[in-house]
């Protein structure tokens, strides 16, 4: 199997210490559970990083690949104007991705080199002692939650016979009205789509992550479902031990790292 390592993770500007500054420290949890992913990652040696975000180009009929041959993450719109990061595209895998699916699943292929938050976060905090890996950024649709799932079972076949060793990162925030002083203002429901994610991942019932209502999880603002159940399907079949390392929400965001062990 390519599938060398996989994960969820949130996408907090507050992780980049230029941004985040004395703020950090009430993401402890979050940021030892990156550093141990971080550890996790580089241990899997991949040479392809696949990271699904819901902040680049969403369409609604259709997913999105960035088939870009480079990428830049830089962090401008949160005030760090200094730190700029780059990254090799896979152009092989996406193309053989691209000539698999494109008769059978909506798909959208686009070239363009800035990277999304979703996406660059996530490879901040994980991938800098990476310094020639590549990657895919990829992102989900309008379709409802059964399409993302068979999404991710059709990706999985692509994945499985590729030489390369691959690692994908689900980048979602759970819910974002945790707290009165959430960015969303408090909203029960926020509570209760957080648990029931956590339940459906912890438990392996992936049939109930699907069933998800959809006025529960726009109820919750959450930015992170579709993400999370390509990456399900991505898994489904696969033999795989969910390890939640770590769930907070100082800020009223919920913020989860899970790593997938194999």
């Amino acid at each position: 199997m390519s599938l060398v390592f996989s994960a969820i993770t949130p996408h907090p500007p507050l992780l980049i210490p230029q941004i985040g500054k004395d703020n950090v420290k009430f993401l402890y949890s979050t940021q030892s559970a990156f550093q141990n992913l971080a550890k996790k990652l580089k241990e899997s040696q991949p040479e392809t990083i696949i990271v699904i975000s819901p902040h680049g180009l969403i369409q609604s009929e259709a997913f999105t690949i960035n088939q870009s041959p480079q990428f830049i993450a830089t962090f401008d719109e949160f005030g760090d104007l200094t730190t700029k990061l780059t990254y090799k595209g896979d152009i092989g895998l996406t193309h053989k991705i691209k000539e698999s699916l494109e008769t059978t699943i909506p798909l959208q292929m686009i070239s363009g080199e800035k990277l999304d938050h979703g996406v660059s976060i996530p490879l901040h905090c994980l991938a800098a002692e990476l310094p020639n890996i590549k990657i895919i950024p990829l992102y989900h649709s309008d379709l409802d939650n059964e399409k993302h799932y068979q999404f991710g079972q059709a990706l999985q076949q692509e994945i499985f016979y590729s030489k390369n060793k691959i690692a994908v990162i689900a980048s979602a925030d759970l819910s974002h009205n945790l707290t009165r002083h959430a960015p969303g203002k408090y909203s029960p429901k926020g509570k209760k789509f957080d648990q029931k994610v956590l339940s459906c991942l912890q438990e392996n019932k992936i049939k109930d992550l699907v069933a998800i209502d959809s006025k529960l999880s726009i109820g919750a603002m959450q930015c992170g479902l579709k993400s999370i159940l390509i990456l399900s399907g991505l898994l489904d079949g696969i033999q795989h031990k969910p390890k939640m390392l770590s769930y907070e929400y100082p800020f009223g965001v919920g913020y989860l790292v899970m790593n997938f062990e194999f």
